[in-house]
């Protein structure tokens, strides 16, 4: 599964620097979006895997727990925290993941501490520092603009 995860982003990756080298730099945009002179910056990924305590909990606990997540998954975006987060389809341990706009995996630590699926002990996460397009700090406008209904 990381084998298929680091394929699609070596393929976005790379279909963005095509689409680069026909763009025309503008350097406010990248300034805002906090770019490197490749229009790189630096994210912590966090892998979401299944937690320990999943079964300690009913089905109506796990249903507050994961409103929880949600809801905390929203503020971490609009405070430009999170830039991407989504879960994998089906139900196996590796659950979703977390892309933050941080400098270091201790900050993304102190920021998924306070995920209450991470407290309940629901999930666990694997936290990497990564080197992407910083064209990903826009993915949370864009989001909204084709969102119909909001998570």
């Amino acid at each position: 599964m990381k084998k298929l995860f680091f394929t699609l982003i070596l393929a976005f990756t790379a279909s963005y620097f095509a689409i680069a080298q026909t763009s025309t730099y503008d350097e406010a945009l990248a300034k805002e979006v906090g770019a490197d002179d490749y229009g790189m910056k630096k994210y912590v990924i966090a892998f979401l895997y299944r937690g320990d305590r999943v079964t300690e909990y009913s089905d109506e606990q796990r249903a507050e727990i994961q409103a929880g997540h949600m809801a905390n998954i929203n503020r971490l975006a609009k405070e430009g925290k999170m830039v991407m987060a989504g879960p994998f389809f089906g139900n196996e341990e590796l659950r979703g993941l977390f892309f933050f706009a941080v400098e270091s995996v201790e900050e993304a630590e102190e920021l998924t501490a306070t995920d209450p699926a991470i407290k309940a002990g629901v999930l666990k996460m694997d936290l990497k520092e990564w080197y992407g397009s910083a064209a990903l700090m826009l993915m949370s406008d864009l989001h909204s603009k084709v969102a119909k209904v909001e998570i």
